[in-house]
């Protein structure tokens, strides 16, 4: 399955947590880094069971720890809530990301499009079959998604995690996955505005049809774009 292997805060591969405990500590990264804020509702059990690729029961599982932890509020016949970070700090969930709270966000979006390159220009050349079918099964996901920031969210972490693993080198993956991890409470802003979600979307699916020719040069040029547009956005969010 196509789920983050690496959570924040660990080193290499997850060999001995369940997977439900994998998805918890995903999510519970993702409200500790402001992704995912309070009272944010959380997708169906069915949407993310399909957007991670596990069963609804490993889904239901790891919302009841996040539950324990008093992270989200767990209501019959409605939505799942977040309720906030909860009584657990962060501490090891965050890797060389906590370097980088001291650089500046042009410092960090350098590194990232120099390394993000690089990555999508092995994965252009190493790609499997199964690798674009889950990437275009995202996208495809995504564009019912537009009214669905929160869905959003966390179905585009999964396509650019799946697309960095796809490289086949896993230290590069650790070091791209931090990059995507800096900034995070403002691209969830830029993500608010009108039709943002629409263009991001956009973005992966030319990146996949890029990705389809195995031409490096091509799947790149379509990276750089959307790397751009991210930047972009991101930077009117903190001049706010």
């Amino acid at each position: 399955m196509e789920l983050i292997d690496r959570i924040p805060g660990e080193h290499g591969r997850v060999s001995k947590r369940t997977v439900k405990d994998q998805i918890s500590d995903k999510l519970a990264y993702m409200i500790h880094s402001g992704l995912l804020r309070a009272g944010d509702e959380l997708p169906s059990e069915r949407t993310l069971a399909t957007t991670l690729e596990v069963s609804r029961e490993t889904v239901r599982a790891a919302i009841g720890i996040l539950h324990a932890r008093k992270m989200v509020e767990v209501s019959q016949g409605s939505r799942t809530r977040v309720v906030g970070p909860g009584l657990l700090p962060m501490h090891e969930s965050v890797s060389t990301l906590g370097n980088l709270k001291d650089r500046t966000f042009e410092e960090v979006a350098e590194a990232r499009a120099a390394v993000e390159l690089q990555v999508i220009w092995l994965a252009a050349q190493r790609i499997g079959d199964n690798e674009l079918a889950r990437l275009s099964e995202l996208v495809k996901d995504q564009q019912t998604m537009y009214a669905d920031p929160v869905g959003f969210q966390i179905s585009d972490r999964e396509f650019h995690v799946a697309l960095y693993k796809s490289c086949g080198n896993s230290l590069l993956v650790d070091v791209v996955s931090d990059f995507y991890d800096y900034a995070l409470e403002y691209r969830r802003s830029a993500l608010q505005r009108p039709g943002a979600i629409q263009h991001s979307v956009e973005d992966h699916r030319r990146i996949v049809e890029a990705l389809r020719t195995r031409h490096p040069e091509t799947a790149v040029g379509a990276m750089r774009s959307h790397l751009e547009q991210v930047q972009t956005t991101t930077l009117k969010e903190m001049s706010k």
